[in-house]
């Protein structure tokens, strides 16, 4: 059952103003929302596992569209001369779930958010949580500065700085967190087929980031053609994380025999 939104208390809402001057936000300032942002802010950072009244969902739901429009927005103005492409692949990272739990990571989100007993334990599923309420913050201070009249301006201010940081790895490795496409499509075109994967799981601890292990291989004998046998092993939380470790390990050995 539900239970009512508590009010702000004094100690809330300075809890709050110093959370969002974090971001590099001042609801206060001259032409800027006022206290009663805060509410809103306070609506993004209240979990629906918590059981109370008015929870994160509307929000989540509005951040998804405005984080797509400020990441292409973002890589228009820092990277014109790209490809629409390569855009639409830098813009996949750059509003992924991983980059958005590791937002609200360094933001320490879960210093001021409302999350209900069952999903603060749930060590497996706290990246989608993370990733939920940043998203959920996003939408809540595009609304909160006006919406359509200048709501993009701050959501652009608090995350171009974070995003200029990652843009710089995304661009150094294209391949980041896609590897196993990457290896896929070098296999493929030498004509030796696909990775075979081959995972185990070494820990039945809940939550270990090494849970799985996973060791790739791309045969090196194809129509005759003899080319060394790549390989490559890795570990991770979850199965497909493994798998993602295994395939930059292997085009780590590829790269280097190219080069």
């Amino acid at each position: 059952m539900s239970q009512p939104q508590p009010k702000l208390t004094p100690a809330r809402r300075q809890q709050l103003l110093a959370f969002v001057a974090r971001l590099g936000l001042d609801p206060v300032a001259a032409g800027d929302p006022g206290p009663e942002a805060l509410a809103v802010i306070e609506e993004a950072l209240s979990h629906s596992s918590a059981g109370l009244a008015v929870n994160h969902e509307r929000l989540e739901f509005l951040g998804d569209a405005v984080l797509r429009l400020a990441a292409s927005e973002f890589l228009r103005q820092e990277q014109p001369q790209l490809p629409v492409g390569r855009h639409a692949a830098l813009r996949a990272q750059l509003v992924s779930d991983r980059w958005l739990a590791q937002l609200a990571e360094r933001c320490d989100v879960a210093q001021v958010w409302h999350l209900g007993a069952m999903a603060a334990g749930d060590a497996a599923g706290r990246a989608t949580v993370l990733a939920e309420t940043a998203e959920a913050l996003i939408g809540a201070i595009y609304l909160a500065w006006g919406g359509p009249r200048g709501g993009l301006e701050p959501v652009q201010r608090w995350l171009a700085p974070h995003w200029h940081a990652s843009l710089s790895l995304y661009l150094a490795d294209p391949d980041l967190h896609n590897w196993k496409s990457a290896l896929q499509e070098w296999s493929q075109g030498q004509g030796l087929g696909l990775p075979r994967y081959c995972c185990s799981e070494t820990s039945r601890r809940h939550g270990d980031p090494e849970r799985f292990s996973c060791r790739v291989l791309v045969s090196g004998d194809a129509g005759g053609a003899s080319t060394p046998e790549i390989s490559g092993e890795g570990r991770g939380p979850s199965r497909r994380a493994a798998e993602q470790a295994a395939a930059a390990a292997a085009l780590r050995r590829v790269r280097s025999l190219q080069g």
